[in-house]
């Protein structure tokens, strides 16, 4: 479903974000992307969005190049994607159901399908009775099991998540992860980027991909 066949990614001469990463990841895999701050996780993450394009190398997702694809194509591939970035961005002023109904208004669903959706992506996420609060009456963890929701609402093939513990206390980091695992049981493709070693530690079973200055600091397992 994933793969980086020899990327790199430089943005000058002395900015290097990536070096010759190779692996790939299988549908319904969970995938830990492991690294300190500045190993290139978010840059690697960006990649398989769009966000950014590889200098060298090929980028492959369900069969697409990345470092091919039109303007026109990126909206399309992001339809199959859910993207958990650290600052979750939500609109301040509308509550969290219309936070999480917004993606799928924008690609044209009808607003009862949507609100439908939105409530049972906030009841998966265990926030469905505070689906007439602001943001801002939530706390770090609760938002960031927002931003999940609506990361999943569009019924996404892949979630990609960047550091989506990080700044939370261990039980909130728990249940953020609990949400995502459970997509993941039920056969989302999900790669996690964490810095937390603590984490990684009690994901005995999980498969870990590690990073460092932009490389792969031990060959990272290639998916069955």
């Amino acid at each position: 479903m994933i793969e980086f066949q020899s990327v790199s990614k430089q943005y000058c001469a002395h900015a290097v974000a990536l070096r010759d990463v190779s692996f790939n990841v299988a549908k319904g895999e969970l995938v830990y992307l492991a690294g300190p701050s500045g190993a290139g996780k978010s840059t690697l993450l960006k990649m398989i969005a769009a966000i950014e394009r590889p200098t060298g190398g090929a980028v492959l997702v369900n069969g697409q190049d990345i470092g091919k694809l039109g303007k026109a194509g990126v909206p399309f591939l992001r339809r199959n994607l859910g993207l958990i970035f650290q600052q979750q961005k939500l609109l301040n002023d509308r509550s969290i159901l219309a936070n999480t109904m917004l993606p799928l208004l924008v690609t044209g669903a009808a607003r009862a399908e949507a609100e439908r959706r939105a409530r049972a992506a906030l009841d998966k996420v265990g926030l469905l009775d505070r689906a007439r609060a602001l943001p801002l009456e939530l706390s770090g963890g609760e938002q960031q099991r927002v931003a999940i929701a609506r990361a999943i609402v569009n019924r996404p093939q892949i979630i990609l998540a960047d550091e989506p513990t990080a700044n939370l206390d261990r039980a909130s980091a728990d249940k953020v992860l609990d949400a995502l695992r459970a997509f993941h049981s039920v056969g989302v493709t999900c790669m996690i980027s964490t810095h937390d070693e603590l984490m990684l530690e009690r994901e005995v079973d999980a498969r870990v991909i590690h990073l460092d200055h932009g490389q792969l600091v031990q060959p990272a397992q290639v998916a069955p």
